[in-house]
């Protein structure tokens, strides 16, 4: 990654250069015009509205701006200015020129926007239709999977597809085998051949199939796609004269050795391939009303503190790879975090309130499934109350430091009790406590007050709490094993603990993605000199070894 420039994640409309996003009335209109000449990387072009990581950021910030900027919106259809081609999925060429860990960061955010795309028809009165213009196939189908419904021209030649074990040696990366079961309820039978075929199906077999929701001839297919948008409008609950909230840029300094922002600071310690996270809590009194709140617009603490925290998550994961440990940290004043948290949990159904709420429930569950150790430090000065608990209760341990004046204290209120839950739809307390009655009865039970060291550890809400005299030697001891250990057995150790329970569709096309592409990308029927994904366009045929393993 060295010789590449770091990859930023932020971007807004002026600067699109894939995506076009066009609002009337309640309905937005995302439509893909993929430049194949501004791919993110140099050595391919993105031909066919085919997509890599840059074209996935867009996405990923025109969601954003419906969400905040555009409040009426009620319906997003979803749609290509190609003709005959919705989108041929991910980029083939980028995919064989890249690096296995680029390829898996790119799935991994990808799944995360398609899972946003679902999580904004649950939460936020949002419905998407994927309006199938012309052919669609593997990412383009699976970016139509995570809407709510599909539409396909019926013009006798454009069909979806998920061809990629025929024509590539690997599975569809993005979720496509799990949604067409868990979400299409596709039959067995019909998925196998459906996934091993490269034409894919159209028409009316496509409607027969559950693969798409509706077919349309090309003269009424804006009128289908039209009618139903009003329809699922109709439904909505999204204010159809509140005024959006304008998301102004992230602001942040990056140097080799640290990310700055307003509300969080990243150090990264090379030598010890360990980054130090620091969220501050807000200074001084927050907002408590409406009007307070929407005039604060984007600066307002718990969606500015979200912005910058999801940011400097990516930024991490893409561009620091070898930094396996992140310790997560707090600072100031637990009583404005705990007036925030009133503030939304007053106001959880007004809709900037409910739009905030749902960006930090996706920037801590991106903190879960990110491929890192998570080590929480609470410590005089420290600040885990409410929200900012929540980081303690991602950590894979967290360590309290006991027996100090003015020790720190965890403080808990509504937000821990399944307002941010992870993806599997689980607080992160009845995971913790394998959502056993007695434990969770008296974590409540100590909710709304100061919780010390030695009561939090009897509570179980910490893994340990080390006293002054041991405490740097405990915590050194624990960094330095952990850095000493493989990346890849603590990457599936991880992924396993942290989601040790109660599964979903989510969970199901993570865990997948760790290990059944983990594995796939890298065999040489795939990548090999002579796999499938190296000599794709090159008019020659793969080479395989048969062994089934």
């Amino acid at each position: 990654m060295a010789e590449n420039p770091l990859v930023n994640y932020q971007t807004d409309p002026s600067r699109y250069r894939h995506v076009k996003l066009a609002v009337d009335g309640q309905t937005a209109t995302l439509s893909l015009n993929i430049d194949e000449d501004a791919g993110i990387r140099p050595g391919y072009k993105l031909k066919l509205n085919s997509y890599d990581l840059g074209v996935d950021i867009e996405l990923h910030d025109a969601l954003q701006r419906i969400r905040f900027e555009h409040p009426q919106v009620r319906v997003v259809v979803v749609t290509s200015l190609r003709d005959k081609v919705f989108c041929s999925g991910a980029n083939i060429f980028m995919l064989g020129l890249s690096t296995h860990a680029w390829k898996v960061n790119f799935c991994k955010f990808t799944n995360e926007t398609r899972n946003g795309i679902e999580d904004a028809s649950r939460h936020s009165g949002l419905k998407f239709i994927a309006a199938l213009n012309g052919a669609c196939a593997g990412g383009g189908y699976e970016l139509a999977l995570a809407c709510d419904e599909i539409i396909l021209v019926d013009d006798r030649s454009s069909s979806v597809s998920l061809p990629e074990v025929p024509l590539l040696g690997v599975l569809p990366g993005t979720g496509g085998l799990t949604r067409v079961t868990d979400k299409r309820h596709v039959r067995h039978d019909l998925a196998d051949i459906f996934c091993t075929t490269t034409e894919g199906v159209r028409g009316q077999r496509a409607v027969d199939w559950r693969l798409v929701d509706a077919i349309a001839k090309p003269q009424q297919f804006a009128q289908a796609v039209q009618g139903r948008a009003a329809q699922l409008a109709a439904g909505s609950d999204r204010p159809q004269q509140a005024r959006g909230i304008a998301l102004t840029p992230v602001e942040r300094n990056v140097t080799t050795e640290q990310l700055r922002y307003a509300n969080v600071t990243v150090d990264i310690d090379r030598a010890k391939r360990l980054a130090t996270f620091t969220v501050r809590a807000p200074a001084g009194a927050q907002p408590a009303d409406i009007a307070g709140i929407e005039a604060a617009g984007a600066g307002w603490w718990p969606l500015a503190m979200a912005r910058e925290l999801d940011d400097a998550i990516l930024h991490m994961r893409t561009n620091e790879l070898e930094i396996g440990t992140w310790l997560l940290k707090t600072a100031g004043d637990p009583k404005a975090v705990l007036q925030a948290d009133a503030a939304m949990l007053a106001h959880q159904h007004h809709w900037f309130v409910r739009e905030t709420i749902g960006m930090l429930r996706r920037t801590l569950a991106r903190l879960d499934v990110s491929s890192r150790s998570l080590f929480a430090l609470i410590e005089p000065g420290s600040c885990f109350a409410g929200v900012l608990a929540e980081l303690a209760f991602c950590a894979d341990r967290a360590y309290m430091l006991s027996g100090v004046e003015n020790a720190a204290a965890l403080q808990l209120d509504e937000f821990n009790f399944g307002l941010a839950p992870m993806v599997n739809d689980q607080s992160r307390l009845a995971r913790r406590f394998y959502e056993e009655a007695a434990p969770m009865e008296a974590v409540r039970a100590a909710a709304g007050r100061p919780i010390a060291a030695d009561e939090a550890l009897a509570l179980g809400l910490v893994t340990a709490a080390p006293d002054e005299i041991d405490w740097a030697d405990e915590i050194r001891i624990a960094l330095e094993e952990r850095a000493a250990m493989s990346p890849d057995a603590l990457t599936g150790l991880e992924a396993n603990l942290r989601f040790s329970q109660q599964e979903n569709m989510l969970t199901r096309i993570f865990g997948r993605l760790t290990a059944w592409q983990n594995w796939i990308f890298q065999r040489p029927n795939a990548v090999g000199e002579r796999g499938a994904l190296k000599v794709y366009g090159k008019g020659e045929k793969a080479a395989f070894d048969w062994n089934r393993v």
